[in-house]
């Protein structure tokens, strides 16, 4: 009897961790001390230099925080989705390049996107324009910017590929603040680009959506198609923290001090009662989240040398500097002055 799995493709899984690895050569390269790094990540080197080996999300994020720190490259992810060829990411990207069009392969590749990459996952929608929406899985955003920023360029770099052409976004929207890239950002998209937004989301015009794929195959597609669906139903996804939801929800609402467990459960679709209860039985009260998330973003911040003290105190939602001041010192000892005095190189 002929082996079923004899006419079923065998091929590698694509592994959460392309990216860490792309930022291990760097830092190989770079002859980086490499121990430090990889204990504070909460990895060991066989993880990363196996390309099977699935990383976690959250050390992928902490490794590439402390690689840019290494490398003095605050735009470690941008630079890293500029150099690999996109075949390297395996199966996803052989099933957007088998597909008959972008539009096609934009869907599929949202469809997809968790048996890949079990942190991100991908919404597709139409209207006035065709949008990618990124969404984060179990782990909470405001920990993140390199690899947000490789996979938007990584996405736009794919599409160029398979067209053969200089696709261009409409717009491209990430939630995080930066004040020192705007150029190198706009030179590699070319469009309408904005940080600090509400949505994390690139979109195209309608009519990107029925450009041929150059390398389209409708047979090979089926195959792929059939291997992903197989492939989604096996792996259970990971269930998100209601903390790391309620932390994605109030980021984008600092700024504009509307950050209050009310409007949080509003836009998560629960009652105030069903939000403390959620929270209780994670152990958890939302001041406590609200003073910890604003303590993580501060020292971020703060490692930002373009953004003032008076700019990060409105990114955090104080409304005077002195009221960030003195949270900050209650949190640290220190002032956020004498926090980025000490930390400068």
């Amino acid at each position: 009897m002929q082996n079923p799995d004899a006419q079923r493709p065998h091929m590698p899984p694509s592994a959460t961790g392309a990216i860490a690895r792309l930022a291990y050569a760097q830092l190989i390269k770079a002859r980086v001390g490499m121990e430090p790094l990889m204990t504070k990540a909460g990895l060991i080197p066989h993880q990363v230099e196996d390309p099977t080996a699935r990383l976690r999300v959250r050390d992928q994020i902490a490794f590439l925080n402390l690689a840019a720190d290494a490398l003095q490259d605050n735009l470690l992810g941008f630079h890293l989705a500029q150099s690999p060829d996109p075949r390297e990411f395996g199966l996803l990207y052989y099933v957007l390049a088998s597909s008959e069009n972008v539009g096609e392969a934009l869907q599929r590749g949202a469809r997809f996107s968790l048996v890949v990459n079990e942190g991100i996952f991908l919404n597709y929608i139409e209207g006035s324009d065709v949008c990618i929406r990124f969404a984060y899985v179990g782990v909470s955003r405001h920990l993140d910017r390199h690899q947000i920023e490789f996979w938007m360029v990584a996405l736009v770099r794919a599409c160029r590929r398979l067209t053969g052409l200089r696709v261009v976004p409409a717009r491209v929207r990430l939630t995080h603040h930066r004040n020192d890239a705007s150029s190198e950002f706009s030179e590699f998209f070319g469009g309408d680009l904005e940080f600090g937004a509400a949505v994390d989301e690139i979109a195209f015009a309608t009519s990107v959506k029925q450009m041929p794929i150059v390398s389209a195959d409708s047979y090979l597609n089926r195959i792929l198609i059939t291997y992903c669906e197989e492939t989604a139903s096996r792996r259970a996804k990971e269930i998100s923290s209601f903390r790391s939801n309620v932390e994605n929800a109030i980021v984008p609402l600092l700024p504009h001090g509307k950050a209050r467990a009310g409007e949080i459960a509003c836009r998560l679709g629960v009652s105030q009662r069903t939000f403390a209860r959620r929270l209780s039985l994670e152990g958890l009260t939302f001041s406590e989240i609200l003073e910890g998330l604003r303590s993580d973003l501060a020292q971020r911040h703060l490692a930002d040398g373009d953004l003032s003290i008076s700019q990060i105190a409105w990114l955090l939602g104080y409304r005077e500097v002195s009221a960030f001041t003195h949270a900050f010192k209650r949190w640290t000892g220190r002032t956020p002055r004498e926090a980025r005095l000490q930390n400068l190189p």
